[in-house]
């Protein structure tokens, strides 16, 4: 108090360069929080960035594993081809036709086509749609063929449940709905099976669709197949012919002799 008195500007001085020093001191000290908050999420952010990269790469070593499990499974399997010389399926050539007349009495379900014996339709081939299996020709003409539908109370047609593999035959009975005849009688058939085609005799390339389960009794199994009647315009023949098979139009002539 003496000094202050006696010497005002000295003290005023010296207080002065005293807050000058505290200056930067007390303004770090004011936003410690803001400081600490701003370094946490630096800290976070390189952390983040580590976690990504880190789950990046663990991915990508992932696709590259699974990238040579397939490599070698496709090895294996064309290996295998070699070694069992397995047979690929014999490829169908087709014709398309269109219906001309609908023969669809209480007793009979066939129709005619405008393509016949010159155009290569032979009896017993496989007619289909873009929906699935139709019938098969029973006849032919020059120009023309008649084709009996699945629905034909003559049409049997070998079948089998896709998710099941049981065999049995699809056979016609004049209604739209014909029925599976020959099941085991443990058969494992549930309404919403996929029918289709399994290929024995020869006849029919197997898998063609033939038509879903429609119901299940006690003593059969009726099925609704995929193709739509009432819109049946156009339709394919197949050509399908297992090696060592030969069609009926080229068995006849002499020994050595292809006609």
């Amino acid at each position: 108090m003496i000094l202050s008195r006696a010497e005002p500007r000295l003290v005023d001085n010296l207080r002065g360069t005293v807050s000058d020093a505290a200056t930067p001191i007390l303004e770090f000290f004011s936003h410690p929080a803001a400081s600490f908050a701003s370094l946490v999420e630096e800290v976070d952010a390189a952390l983040d960035v580590h976690k990504e990269n880190a789950r990046l790469e663990e991915q990508n070593a992932q696709l590259r594993k699974w990238q040579s499990i397939a490599a070698q499974i496709s090895r294996e399997n064309e290996e295998l081809r070699r070694m069992l010389h397995v047979v690929p399926d014999p490829e169908s050539s087709f014709i398309t036709a269109r219906v001309i007349s609908d023969s669809g009495g209480p007793f009979v379900r066939t129709v005619l086509i405008n393509a016949g014996a010159q155009d290569n339709v032979r009896k017993g081939q496989a007619v289909i749609t873009s929906e699935g299996l139709t019938g098969r020709v029973v006849s032919t003409g020059r120009h023309s063929a008649r084709i009996l539908l699945l629905t034909d109370l003559n049409s049997r047609i070998p079948v089998v449940v896709e998710s099941s593999r049981e065999r049995a035959v699809l056979a016609g009975n004049n209604t739209p709905n014909p029925r599976l005849e020959f099941l085991a009688v443990d058969a494992r058939v549930v309404v919403g099976s996929r029918i289709v085609t399994s290929g024995q005799g020869g006849i029919f390339p197997p898998g063609l669709p033939v038509g879903i389960v429609s119901s299940v009794g006690e003593e059969r199994a009726l099925v609704q197949p995929y193709v739509n009647w009432d819109r049946l315009e156009y339709i394919t023949v197949l050509d399908y012919i297992l090696p060592g098979f030969l069609p009926e139009t080229k068995r006849a002539g002499r020994i050595g002799e292809l006609k």
